[in-house]
């Protein structure tokens, strides 16, 4: 009896203590599946109230849209199709919020640019179709494509799938901003307002047809404007300024008449950016200040030709308001030259690449001797001299200016392709006349070897004006180059005159004018006609208005001839017309004490050539 009773009992005390342990097995289990649904909640909660969006930005493409240098006849490690393989990999991420942009000077700078806004028939420009494309978002007008003139980027802003912004660019008949001022970009709920301003120069730099009826503002006077109203009108999580202008200096000299690169004052002076792209400096910038309100403002430079983009991620949390808090920025510069260019470009662009190759390899003459630009750092020289035949043939003028448009170019002897005149004339100038005193013609070369020559004290002295340290010696920068202190498109020499340089006088002070090239005596006080190209005649490096001292409002009144195309056109045609060309020095000029020149040009080409 006892054992079935010690039987019977323990069934039944088993059976409690396991109905026992089931019901505490599953409120366990139900308490832990209720904790890590809460968890994930929570988790998938704080996840959606967090938003990141990534923002990548090319500036100063030139139009390096194909992986192919037209000019040179090789490939290219950067271009626009290499930036879309980075930004279709972006895309491919999960949860991508990526904002894409550009920040101006698109459109000029190579065969492409050319051949697509002044030869190619096509429905749609060869640069709408590109970016329309890549899908830019936003992209700023810089003043290279204002250069390409008014039926050009008037056709693109029609054909532009996405605003071109120039907040600071105003129409002169309506006083409202000519291209569009801002836009306001949604991603996942957050919305961020993209600012564009490009910088001033514009009438300083090309005649007055390319930009005839825009009035350009200061960057800082528009910022100022355009961010309050963006603030009281669109009320954004974010500001994004998108400058075609560069770094600059944090506080411009009083009074300065215009301001170029104004990136770094417009972000200490004008609260209420969280990041700023920059441009048109061809720099690469990557630095955090701190503006008059104490917050912090990002600004990031990529530089030229799509080497690098600048990208920033933007993180943003959704506060108990509903609103998006802008909570942290990481910026950073990527390169693309180690990427492969994506195959979309040479599927999609097959034909406009076959076209633009046809195009750059015309032959339109043939050179019968070697060109070098270096020459012309040193004393008259062909490379320039051949610029100076040309003005003074096509405008019968007395005095011709021009000066070498290419760092370090030769070109040999033989065919003369298109290509070869983007390496001889880089830039899409128009070419003037203009009316100048025999005073003005003096001050305007004084200004100009002021910028180009030192004052050599000795014989061991460099005679070209390289960046120097605090003791006034050469300075190389930290990859052991030295540099020139002032871009050589601004060495402007003279021809139908006669004249010597002596470097042993203080800039200002070098330059004695003999006589015109045909013996005639050259007068202080006599008006001379004088060919120079758009960008000189408009005030560009201030050989006309520092330089000859005329004021700048009077420099379109001293205009008394523009020419119909553009230089690097008019000399295409020329070859055309002459079949043959043998550019030779004139030898109007030469720089003294030349034994002291001949050794200082070997020691200095040395330091530019390492």
């Amino acid at each position: 009896m006892s054992f079935v009773l010690y039987t019977l009992t323990f069934v039944f005390l088993t059976a409690i203590s396991f109905k026992f342990l089931s019901f505490f097995i599953m409120k366990i289990t139900r308490l832990f599946l209720l904790s890590f649904i809460f968890t994930a909640i929570v988790a998938v909660s704080a996840i959606a109230r967090e938003v990141r969006v990534q923002i990548l930005v090319t500036a100063d493409i030139h139009a390096r849209i194909f992986p192919y240098d037209f000019v040179n006849d090789r490939p290219f490690n950067a271009s626009m199709a290499h930036v879309y393989t980075l930004v279709r990999a972006a895309r491919a991420q999960p949860g991508s919020n990526l904002i894409l942009l550009d920040n101006g000077d698109l459109i000029q700078g190579s065969p492409a640019g050319y051949f697509a806004h002044f030869v190619q028939e096509a429905d749609k420009n060869l640069f709408s179709r590109v970016m329309n494309l890549m899908r830019f978002d936003a992209a700023t007008v810089g003043n290279h494509d204002i250069e390409a003139g008014p039926e050009v980027y008037n056709r693109l802003l029609r054909e532009f799938r996405f605003p071109w912004l120039g907040a600071n660019v105003l129409n002169t008949e309506t006083g409202e901003p000519f291209f569009k001022p801002y836009t306001i970009i949604s991603r996942q709920g957050v919305r961020i307002a993209v600012l564009g301003l490009t910088t001033p120069g514009v009438p300083t730099w090309l005649p007055e047809k390319l930009w005839k009826g825009m009035q350009f503002q200061e960057l800082a006077e528009s910022a100022k404007y355009w961010v309050r109203h963006i603030k009281e009108k669109e009320n954004p999580d974010a500001i994004v300024g998108l400058f075609h202008s560069g770094l600059g200096s944090a506080t411009p000299e009083p009074g300065q008449r215009m301001i170029e690169n104004a990136a770094h004052h417009v972000a200490l002076t004008v609260p209420g950016f969280d990041v700023i792209f920059m441009g048109h400096d061809h720099r690469e910038w990557l630095l955090n200040v701190t503006n008059s309100q104490g917050e912090e403002v990002v600004l990031i430079g990529p530089g030229p030709f799509g080497e690098k983009v600048g990208a920033a991620e933007l993180v943003f949390f959704r506060n108990a308001q509903n609103r998006y808090e802008l909570i942290n920025t990481k910026s950073e510069l990527i390169s693309t030259t180690r990427m492969a260019p994506d195959r979309v470009f040479f599927e999609d662009f097959d034909e406009d690449v076959t076209a633009i190759i046809a195009y750059s390899s015309e032959v339109v003459g043939q050179l019968k001797a070697d060109m070098s630009s270096l020459d012309a750092f040193f004393g008259s020289a062909a490379f320039v001299d051949l610029v100076h035949d040309l003005q003074l043939r096509m405008t019968q003028a007395d005095v011709s200016f021009t000066a070498p448009l290419s760092f370090n170019e030769v070109i040999k002897a033989g065919p003369m392709r298109v290509r070869d005149f983007f390496n001889l004339y880089r830039f899409e100038n128009y070419l003037y006349v203009m009316e100048l005193t025999g005073a003005e013609i003096l001050g305007y070369l004084e200004h100009s070897y002021g910028l180009w020559l030192n004052t050599m004290e000795t014989s061991d002295c460099s005679v070209l004006l390289f960046r120097e340290n605090a003791q006034g010696k050469p300075q190389a920068d930290a990859q052991g180059r030295f540099r020139l202190r002032n871009p050589s498109f601004n060495f402007d020499s003279a021809a139908g005159i006669r004249y010597i340089v002596d470097v042993t006088k203080p800039a200002g002070q070098r330059i004695t004018i003999l006589s015109l090239e045909d013996g005639t005596p050259f007068q202080q006080n006599k008006v001379y006609r004088v060919a120079i190209n758009s960008y000189r005649g408009s005030g560009g490096g201030d050989h006309l208005t520092i330089g000859a001292g005329i004021p700048h409002e009077s420099l379109r009144q001293r205009i008394v001839f523009t020419s119909e195309k553009d230089l690097r056109s008019e000399m295409m045609d020329y070859f055309r017309e002459q079949k043959e060309v043998t550019p030779a020095p004139r030898n109007n000029w030469k720089i003294i004490p030349e034994d002291w020149v001949q050794a200082a040009r070997t020691r200095d080409l040395r330091m530019l050539m390492p």
